[in-house]
């Protein structure tokens, strides 16, 4: 019986680990041709969304409240590619350099969902945008700092103006945060699927976002902007139609 209750308690204290052992940390989804997206898992949590008053570059549309987000998600390691929009779409609308681990440019928020559309019938999943608040979560990777990497910005962290290439270069150049993401901050700037909108000062869990509204939401930072620009709580906009050569997105699921 000492012995039957010793292996009980034991259990006890493994199993919670069991089921986290088990669930995949990365998810890969073959396209064909040796093309592939990787997806990492980005755990549930919590955050404070936003920025304090003290952070250089501030906008006064970066008012700090709670955010719980209650659910795990995927989110793409890297930018889509050029070579992965080639594969769903046929074509390749960027603009500058050509290049399979490019990120793909040009694409508006319109062109994104048409994209989705097609690689959720080719993949029988269910790709999507990730909501602004996703973003900002996925981007932070725990920390509460201007950057993932701190309150500064190397250019040897990122491409960002300081880093003096003023093009994209290719996805995964760079070191990633502690999610495993790589180029949250700069290179291209990335569509979210929210509309704009003054954030809310309480607490909120799982926000999409509002319903309606003019301007759609970009975030990241790109390699033709300063610093400030690639700060984990900084808010672009843009109309849904409209695409830029230093503008891409990046899938969740």
């Amino acid at each position: 019986m000492r012995t039957l209750s010793f292996f009980c308690i034991a259990l006890c204290l493994v199993s919670p680990f069991i089921g986290l052992a088990q669930t995949p940390k990365e998810e890969v989804i073959d396209l064909g041709a040796g093309v592939k997206i990787e997806l990492v898992l980005i755990p549930a949590g919590k955050f404070i969304m936003g920025s304090p008053n003290t952070e250089p570059g501030r906008s006064i549309n970066e008012i700090q409240h709670e955010v719980i987000l209650s659910k795990p998600f995927l989110m793409g390691k890297y930018e889509v590619t050029q070579s992965q929009w080639q594969a769903i779409m046929g074509n390749n609308p960027s603009s500058g350099d050509k290049g399979p681990m490019l990120p793909v440019t040009d694409v508006s928020w319109n062109d994104c969902h048409k994209f989705l559309k097609n690689l959720n019938e080719k993949t029988k999943k269910e790709f999507r945008l990730p909501s602004e608040a996703e973003w900002e979560y996925a981007c932070r990777a725990g920390t509460t700092t201007a950057f993932s990497f701190g309150n500064e910005l190397k250019p040897t962290e990122a491409n960002h103006a300081s880093s003096n290439i003023y093009t994209p270069v290719k996805v995964g150049t760079y070191k990633p945060n502690t999610f495993g993401l790589y180029d949250m901050h700069g290179n291209v700037n990335e569509w979210c699927n929210d509309w704009f909108k003054a954030y809310p000062t309480n607490s909120v869990t799982d926000p999409i976002g509002p319903v309606n509204g003019e301007y759609r939401i970009v975030r990241g930072g790109t390699c033709v902007l300063n610093s400030s620009n690639s700060r984990s709580s900084n808010r672009n906009l843009d109309l849904a139609s409209v695409g830029s050569s230093v503008r891409g997105f990046r899938l969740a699921k």
